[in-house]
């Protein structure tokens, strides 16, 4: 250590956490059968609007994490390039769009590139070039404790010293060496099964605890796990985020990861310099999360419930005089199927082909059909107008009351 700071790489062991008990193991196998369960449970082509869905829940919560909170039908307008001209809620729009745009380009790069490297620097400072290239000018801006300001570079590592709380991670001129030791350790290649999950886990508190950039290491962070999952190929994922317990439990979120920054704490707390103990706890934290977010989406998915939730929606539509009562119908078997092509529509709700042109047509103009092109099949939208209705507590209840 100098003045404090950490210098030697030896200094960040244990990088795996020790568990006599195999509980992690169990926790593990429980993330990958239910994650699994979801999949099976919802149509493929359904699934791809659930996924953008929670794309941009991922997108609220990460950044509700770090103190900013945009609205989800802000999100939506910025996904449709319609910003506010209040310019502290065009700047959050900006970093809510630019964080989905990276999990797109993350998810992309793994698909055409396997083979890639998630935790190697380059690949870490990938994302940060992405995302930040992406954020608005006041936000590549940063104060110091003593008051001054430094700039943001995308994509570069910090080139001087910070505190995190109480923790001061490793002297910015040893960075290379930490972030080598990070990439060999819990490169998920060199890993298989069970230790991929837990290693998500690992992984994602010593990022934290290099501290590698000078802003943004929470959301490359909590990026890179999203990566690490993908490449560990958990089939289901993308149909849940780890983001959102976090969120809902951030005090207990920050407890953990602060409770694994300390150094060991005697004896029976491993052999290495920070506490056995600590990352083992948050390694448990963090599955046990995971698990909470899965149960959570694979209740909202079950398809009864999704169904009777759709026809709720429909109802109450219709007695507003905003829908025909036959769009329940259309609504609930586009779920189930995944698309229906547009000549089948007359057919499923019992009207008259021009009568069934009004209703769909309708339903595509409010967003709760989605079609690629204008003759092409339909599919189930997700605006965030029915968020609320067909995913209760997605979001916070205040947030979810005032999403119509």
């Amino acid at each position: 250590m100098e003045d404090g700071f950490y210098t030697r790489i030896s200094e960040m062991e244990p990088m795996m956490p020790s568990d006599a008990t195999g509980e992690l193991g169990d926790l593990a196998i429980e993330v990958i059968r239910k994650s699994a369960a979801i999949s099976a449970a919802v149509h493929p082509l359904t699934q791809r609007g659930i996924i953008e869905l929670v794309r941009r829940m991922n997108s609220y919560y990460s950044n509700l994490i770090e103190g900013h909170n945009t609205h989800p039908v802000d999100i939506d307008r910025a996904m449709r390039e319609d910003f506010s001209k209040d310019p502290a809620k065009r700047a959050r729009q900006l970093e809510s769009k630019a964080h989905i745009e990276v999990q797109r380009c993350i998810e992309s790069r793994i698909e055409n590139a396997p083979e890639v490297v998630i935790t190697s620097k380059s690949f870490l400072c990938w994302i940060h070039k992405e995302f930040y290239e992406r954020m608005p000018e006041e936000y590549l801006v940063v104060q110091r404790a003593d008051g001054k300001t430094e700039k943001v570079v995308p994509g570069e590592t910090r080139k001087l010293e910070v505190a995190v709380g109480r923790h001061l991670p490793p002297k910015s001129e040893y960075l290379n060496a930490f972030m080598k030791r990070f990439e060999d350790v819990y490169d998920p290649h060199r890993l298989k099964g069970l230790n991929q999950v837990i290693t998500t886990a690992a992984s994602h508190h010593r990022l934290a605890w290099i501290h590698p950039f000078l802003d943004g290491n929470g959301r490359v962070t909590r990026l890179l796990t999203h990566a690490y999952l993908k490449t560990a190929k958990i089939d289901g994922h993308g149909l849940w985020t780890v983001s959102r317990g976090f969120a809902r439990n951030r005090e207990q979120y920050l407890a953990a990861l602060a409770g694994a920054d300390q150094p060991r704490r005697g004896d029976l707390d491993g052999r290495g310099n920070l506490t056995q103990a600590g990352l083992l706890g948050f390694c448990k934290f963090f599955l046990k999360t995971a698990i909470d977010q899965i149960d959570f989406m694979a209740a909202l998915l079950d398809l009864d419930g999704m169904q009777k939730r759709i026809q709720a929606v429909v109802d109450r539509k219709v007695s507003f005089g905003e829908l025909r009562p036959e769009a329940g119908h259309l609504l609930r078997d586009v779920f189930l199927r995944g698309e229906i092509p547009r000549g089948e529509i007359p057919r499923i709700i019992g009207m008259p082909e021009r009568s069934a042109r009004r209703v769909a047509s309708s339903l595509l103009e409010k967003g709760y059909l989605v079609s690629g092109s204008g003759k092409g099949p339909v599919m189930l939208g997700f605006p965030a107008s029915m968020v609320g209705y067909y995913f209760p507590r997605l979001y916070p209840e205040g947030v979810e009351a005032s999403l119509e």
